[in-house]
C-alpha cells in the first residue's frame, strides 16, 4: 500500500544540518538548529542536571511506569515556575496538567484538547511564527488563521496590525502566543503590549495558547513570565505548553507541560481526566527520566539556585553576542543600521536580509541559516564573528 506515497520535502531546518556537515570548509557557521552553545560550540550538560542525575542514580529504585499525568514534583514546580507561588488560578486549584514529551507534545495534546472542546475552534497563529506550529496544531484537525506581528522593514513588531485582527477574533477561538523569546524574529511583547492583549481577550472572549519554550533567555524568569502570568491571573481560561529542552539542556530527554486553567475547580477535574485520556491515546504513559531531573533542580534550594545562576550565564552571553555581532558589523562598513538585533532577545534574531542573501551566504562563505533570516544567536562566539560579520557585509552591500 505505500507506494501510493509521494516524496516529501526536506524539513529546511533539518536539511540544514544535513548540508551543514557535508560542507568541508575549515571555518564553516551553524546559526541553523535552535540549541545552546557555548564558547566552544558545545551544547553542555549544565551543572544542575549533572548533579541531578547523580542524585537520582543514587536513589531510583525501579523503572516502572510513573503516573499517567507525570512526575507529580515536576508538574508542581513547573506550574510555581510559571505561574508563581502566589498564582490565583493555583491557589484556586483552577490548574489542569500533565507531564508530556517535550514542548511539542504538549502542543499536540493541547490542540487534541481543543479539538474535543470544539473541533470548529480557529487557532491564531502569528506571522511569522515556529515552522512546525502549524503541522503540530493542524494535524490534528484544527483550522489556522494568522495575525500580523513582525514587520521587516522596520525589524519590529507591527503591533497596531496585531490588534487590529486579533479584535476580529470570534468567542473561543484559540490565540497562539509565545511566552517570550519569539521564534523566529526575537522580537518580544512589552508588559504594556501583554496589558492590551489582556483587554481584548476580555472583550473578544478568545482563549490564549501560550508556548513557553525560552523562559530565562529574555530578561530573567520572573520578568518573562509576565504575560503568562497576566493572562492566567486574569482570564478564566488559558493553554499553556511549556518545554526544557533550552533553559534546563534537556534537548534529547522531551521534556514537556501541557497546562490548562479553567474557570473553576469543578471543570479542571473535568479538564485534566480528558487531557490525559488525550495522552493516554497518543504515547500511553509518560516518560520519567528528564520530568524527574527537573522535579530535582526545581525542588531542591542549592540545585535551583545553581540552575538559575546558569540560565542568568546563558541569556547574559547571548546579549553579548548579540553586541558584539553589532559591533562587528559597524566596524566591517554594514550599510545599514542593525541595532535591532540588539534589542531582540532570546536564541534568536531574524537579520531581516532577503532570501537571496541568506542563499548567498551560504554558497559564498559557509554560513548555514535559514531562508527566513532567522539566525541561532548562541551559535555565534569570538572565533567566528568577526567572520560572519565580514560575511554579511558581503551579500547585503
Amino acid at each position: 500500500m505505500f507506494e501510493v506515497l509521494t516524496p516529501l520535502a526536506p524539513d529546511p531546518i533539518l536539511g540544514l544540518s544535513v548540508a551543514y556537515n557535508e560542507d568541508s570548509h575549515p571555518q564553516k557557521i551553524d546559526l541553523g538548529v535552535g540549541v545552546y552553545k557555548n564558547e566552544q560550540g558545545h551544547t553542555p550538560i549544565l551543572r544542575a542536571v549533572a548533579k541531578a542525575q547523580q542524585k537520582l542514580l543514587a536513589t531510583e529504585k525501579s523503572k516502572t511506569y510513573i503516573s499517567p499525568q507525570g512526575n507529580q514534583g515536576y508538574i508542581d514546580g513547573m506550574l510555581r515556575l510559571l505561574l508563581s507561588d502566589h498564582s490565583k488560578a493555583l491557589l484556586d486549584n483552577r490548574v489542569a496538567a500533565v507531564q508530556a514529551p517535550g514542548g511539542c507534545g504538549a502542543l499536540r495534546i493541547l490542540a487534541e484538547l481543543i479539538v474535543r472542546a470544539n473541533k470548529d475552534a480557529k487557532v491564531w497563529v502569528s506571522d511569522p511564527t515556529w515552522a512546525n506550529h502549524i503541522p503540530l496544531i493542524g494535524s490534528a484537525g484544527l483550522s489556522i488563521e494568522t495575525y500580523p506581528y513582525f514587520d521587516k522593514n522596520t525589524a519590529s513588531i507591527n503591533f497596531d496590525a496585531m490588534m487590529q485582527t486579533l479584535r476580529q477574533c470570534n468567542k473561543g477561538d484559540v490565540v497562539l502566543l509565545h511566552g517570550c523569546c519569539h521564534n523566529p524574529t526575537g522580537a518580544d511583547l512589552t508588559n504594556s503590549q501583554w496589558d492590551h492583549i489582556l483587554q481584548v481577550a476580555k472583550e473578544r472572549e478568545f482563549v490564549p495558547f501560550l508556548d513557553v519554550a525560552y523562559l530565562g533567555f529574555g530578561d530573567g524568569l520572573d520578568e518573562d513570565a509576565y504575560g503568562i502570568r497576566l493572562l492566567t491571573d486574569n482570564l478564566p481560561e488559558v493553554l499553556i505548553a511549556a518545554s526544557c529542552s533550552k533553559n534546563f539542556g534537556l534537548y534529547r530527554e522531551r521534556v514537556g507541560l501541557a497546562a490548562i486553567v479553567t474557570k473553576d475547580s469543578a471543570n479542571s477535574q473535568v479538564v485534566q481526566g480528558q487531557i490525559q485520556s488525550v495522552a493516554r491515546g497518543i504515547y500511553s504513559m509518560p516518560p520519567s527520566y528528564g520530568g524527574a531531573l527537573v522535579d530535582l533542580i526545581l525542588n531542591d534550594e542549592q540545585l535551583r539556585h545553581e540552575w538559575v545562576s546558569e540560565v542568568d550565564e546563558m541569556r547574559n552571553r547571548m546579549k553579548s553576542l548579540r553586541s558584539m555581532l553589532v559591533d562587528q558589523l559597524a566596524v566591517n562598513g554594514a550599510d545599514r543600521d542593525f541595532s535591532f538585533i540588539n534589542r531582540q532577545k532570546g536564541m534568536f534574531s531574524y537579520l531581516c536580509i532577503t532570501p537571496e542573501q541568506v542563499r548567498d551566504i551560504r554558497t559564498k562563505h559557509s554560513v548555514y541559516f535559514v531562508e527566513s533570516s532567522r539566525v541561532n544567536i548562541a551559535g555565534i562566539n569570538h572565533n567566528n564573528v568577526e567572520a560572519l560579520a565580514k560575511a554579511l557585509v558581503d551579500v547585503i552591500q
